[in-house]
């Protein structure tokens, strides 16, 4: 009866200790299985995370490549839309002209302009050579009044004030061919002396200023014209244009004659910035040998009264336009300018009725008497 329970003990010892011994085998079953199912959960998931990786990684790169083709696209295209940009306008003169200006237009160059701080001997070597081209182009130059002797070149300067040359050259031969002496004019009847200066335009005045220097030309200077410049200015309506005029043309005393045109020119070619008449003389008279100073007057006067009008210059016809700081501010199309130039540069009569044969030689032409039409 005793050895049943022992046995019944030993038994559950046994099944005790092959429990375990069973439990760390399921244990470490448990933890492969595990194991196993995380490697297959991880698995699956990388498996799923890299084909997102791949297909983003393709998106980026399209995107990159859509960006570069839009860009290399852009640039091909570009010049097609952007607007070119219009030159600057540059003002452009013809070259040194040769002095028959009807030729065809000469070559076109850029307009030199004479610098703010241009040095006194810059400007001076600028002047110079103005008027030697000048001197080129009109080699003919002379005064446009007609007279035989000093008292009919003063008489006619006098009768110039407020009218042309041209006009006055029409009026004097019938005054000098009644009145030839100062003699003559000093004891003229005023009413006909008004009469037949009367084209002249202010003749009232006129009449009284030529028959007063008359007079005192008789009485001062035993009826001849002084030839000195503080002897001319004391006689009625002389001053120190009309005086050089006459000490320079019928003297050979050399003068400057600072008349419109003289004027307007030396400050367009920025030679003095002078407007009073007395101080442009002086200011001119400083660039130039006094040798100059008659023949400079006659050259400037000239070519201000053919090309370079006050109020339309003819910049295109120009043949000194190269060295001219205001260029531009006329015609500059050498077509239109042509038609601007007057007497011979534009095939049209002088001013004299007398003209001196080297006017005409170069295709001049006298001026048509008063009435001729």
């Amino acid at each position: 009866m005793k050895r049943a329970p022992a046995k019944k003990a030993a038994a559950k010892k046994a099944a005790a200790k092959k429990a375990a011994a069973e439990k760390p085998g399921k244990k470490a079953a448990t933890k492969k299985a595990t194991a196993a199912k995380s490697a297959t959960t991880a698995g699956k998931t990388a498996a799923k995370k890299t084909p997102a990786k791949k297909a983003t990684a393709k998106k980026a790169t399209a995107k990159k490549a859509t960006k570069a083709t839009a860009r290399k696209t852009t640039a091909q295209a570009e010049p097609l839309v952007r607007k070119a940009t219009p030159p600057k306008k540059i003002a452009v003169v013809p070259e040194k002209a040769v002095a028959t200006v009807r030729n065809a237009p000469p070559a076109r160059t850029i307009a030199p302009r004479p610098p703010k701080n241009e040095s006194r001997t810059a400007l001076v070597r600028r002047a110079r050579r103005i008027n030697r081209e000048l001197a080129e182009v009109y080699p003919y130059a002379h005064p446009e009044l007609d007279f035989e002797n000093p008292f009919q070149l003063l008489v006619a300067t006098v009768l110039s004030a407020q009218t042309t040359d041209l006009r006055v050259n029409q009026t004097t031969p019938a005054l000098f061919a009644r009145y030839p002496t100062p003699e003559d004019l000093a004891a003229a009847n005023p009413e006909e002396v008004e009469e037949i200066l009367r084209p002249t335009g202010f003749f009232r005045a006129k009449t009284k200023s030529v028959m007063g220097l008359s007079k005192a030309l008789v009485e001062e200077f035993g009826g001849e014209v002084p030839d000195r410049l503080e002897d001319l200015v004391k006689l009625p309506g002389v001053g120190r244009k009309t005086a050089f005029v006459v000490l320079g043309n019928a003297f050979g005393r050399p003068g400057i004659t600072v008349d419109t045109h003289f004027q307007r020119l030396v400050r367009r070619w920025q030679w003095t910035e002078e407007t009073d008449p007395d101080k442009i003389e002086a200011a001119v008279g400083a660039l130039f040998p006094k040798s100059e100073w008659t023949m400079l007057s006659h050259r400037v006067i000239f070519h201000g009264r053919r090309i370079c009008h006050a109020r339309k210059p003819a910049c295109g016809a120009c043949p000194i336009a190269h060295l001219c700081p205001a260029y531009g501010e006329g015609e500059t199309d050498p077509e239109k300018a042509r038609k601007l130039l007057k007497y011979e540069k534009g095939g049209f009569p002088g001013q004299r009725l007398k003209p001196p044969q080297s006017y005409l030689d170069a295709g001049g032409r006298p001026a048509p008497p008063l009435g001729a039409g």
